[in-house]
């Protein structure tokens, strides 16, 4: 499988994806960390991939996704943005609507 194959379907397997600098408990740089905090107050449970421990996701995913940066947030196979946008969209009420819709839509296709 190649790394843009391997790409495709951890986006296609995860209605919320964060890829970013270590894990979410032991965030590896400042900007994963706002980026989790801000996803962790939404409540909800999200997938991440730690591309310190993944370095052909890191070095292919800013080609594929057209975005220079992580972390990266992907909900239902589309990027929402990097650090800023995550924060701003917290800030805003923004994410939290629309994480709260993805999970109950997922909730709803698992039941």
């Amino acid at each position: 499988m190649s790394v843009i194959d391997t790409i495709k379907e951890q986006i296609e397997g995860n209605a919320i994806l964060l890829y970013m600098k270590g894990t979410p408990r032991f965030p590896q740089c400042g900007f994963s960390s706002r980026a989790v905090e801000a996803l962790v107050s939404c409540g909800e449970r999200f997938a991440f991939v730690n591309i310190l421990e993944a370095p052909e996701i890191r070095a292919e995913l800013p080609r594929y996704a057209n975005w220079p940066t992580f972390p990266q947030l992907w909900v239902n196979g589309e990027l929402v943005g990097g650090c800023d946008i995550i924060c701003e969209m917290a800030e805003n009420g923004e994410l939290q609507t629309l994480i709260s819709e993805v999970a109950k839509q997922q909730n709803t296709d698992e039941a």
